[in-house]
């Protein structure tokens, strides 16, 4: 089965992703019967490609890289909308946009108008922007649902790991009734240099230096990136309809740094905890640093270490770890709400056992 693909952001994860579908390639084709085609890539500020045939987006990964625009003779587009459009023109039998571009912490856009314009026209919708679910998760679930298509965001929470299958795929007829974890690298880094003597600017210069913080860190240390995963998960997992600028929110500074050694004094630890519990008034949000026991599972994550605790209602507490991050991670999160999608169609003739 063919699955065209356009790619609207086509940064570092968005060109990971497309390394990735060459990589696994030959896996796709022979466990799932599935062959990927990128035919459009629109970037902000590198310009616009469509191609019906297939482009070759490894090739264009690497002139983007080289500082160039993303040209092919005859490819030109307009912009992303433009992308989405050509793709549900075409024939293949299954159309995916693979959603990628920066978070807007203010409305979550122009993720949601990429994500509402693909649903609309009859493609699936995959994206690693944790804007659409942060700021427009009903809207756009009971769009997929009119339209018998998929709305997935398996990458906008702790990179690829399961969070949203885990719940969707294997906790049927289980209630969320709250969560608490630790979601933000960034932070999570600074905080255990901190705990080691190292003076906050000095761990966010190395932050950034290595790639992990941007630029402008104010969406990781401030706590706003966490607050857009605590409003997604709010939305998926218990409905609360909630954005990012209702949670709670506080970030880490340069004042952290004493809690941080008074904390670890004591015999404790700081984090920037996400959480999420339902009360009497609704489901109330909140991101802040909180004073841990050495024996809290989140006390114990050091570095780009994240990890979820899900509080059910017939299984207690459950909790899920990731041990460090990358862009493959993230990239393979896309990848595997592809797959998703993939299952969610024909079954493949045969699978081959590994």
């Amino acid at each position: 089965m063919r699955a065209d693909l356009a790619l609207v952001g086509f940064g570092n994860v968005g060109r990971r992703f497309a390394r990735l579908i060459e990589e696994r390639r030959d896996w796709l084709s022979l466990d799932y019967d599935l062959e990927c085609r990128i035919v459009g890539i629109a970037t902000r500020h590198h310009g616009a490609v469509f191609r019906d045939a297939g482009l070759d987006a490894v090739g264009l990964a690497v002139q983007m890289e080289a500082g160039h625009p993303i040209v092919e003779s005859g490819t030109e587009a307009a912009d992303g909308l433009d992308v989405i459009r050509r793709l549900a023109d075409g024939d293949a039998p299954v159309k995916v946009l693979i959603e990628t571009t920066t978070l807007d912490i203010k409305a979550g856009q122009p993720a949601i108008d990429h994500v509402r314009a693909a649903l609309q026209s009859g493609c699936h919708a995959v994206t690693a922007n944790k804007g659409p679910a942060a700021f427009a998760f009903e809207e756009l679930s009971a769009l997929a649902a009119d339209r018998d298509r998929s709305f997935l965001f398996e990458g906008a929470v702790m990179d690829g790991v399961p969070i949203f299958n885990l719940v969707r795929e294997t906790l049927p007829a289980v209630q969320i009734t709250g969560f608490r974890g630790v979601v933000n690298s960034t932070t999570n880094h600074i905080l255990s240099a901190l705990e080691d003597g190292e003076g906050f600017d000095a761990a966010l210069e190395r932050m950034q230096a290595a790639g992990i913080a941007e630029a402008d860190p104010s969406l990781d240390v401030d706590g706003w990136d966490a607050a857009a995963k605590v409003s997604a998960l709010a939305n998926v997992f218990m409905r609360a309809r909630t954005t990012p600028l209702a949670v709670e929110r506080e970030g880490i500074g340069p004042a952290t740094a004493r809690l941080a050694m008074a904390a670890k004094a004591r015999g404790a630890r700081v984090r920037l905890v996400a959480s999420a519990r339902t009360t009497p008034d609704g489901v109330v949000t909140s991101v802040r640093p909180v004073e841990l026991p050495e024996t809290d599972l989140l006390a114990g994550l050091r570095g780009m270490a994240n990890a979820l605790v899900l509080e059910t209602d017939l299984l207690g507490e459950i909790a899920i770890c990731q041990m460090s991050g990358s862009l493959t991670q993230t990239a393979y999160a896309l990848l595997s709400d592809l797959l998703t999608i993939r299952r969610r169609q024909a079954p493949p003739p045969h699978t081959v056992s590994r």
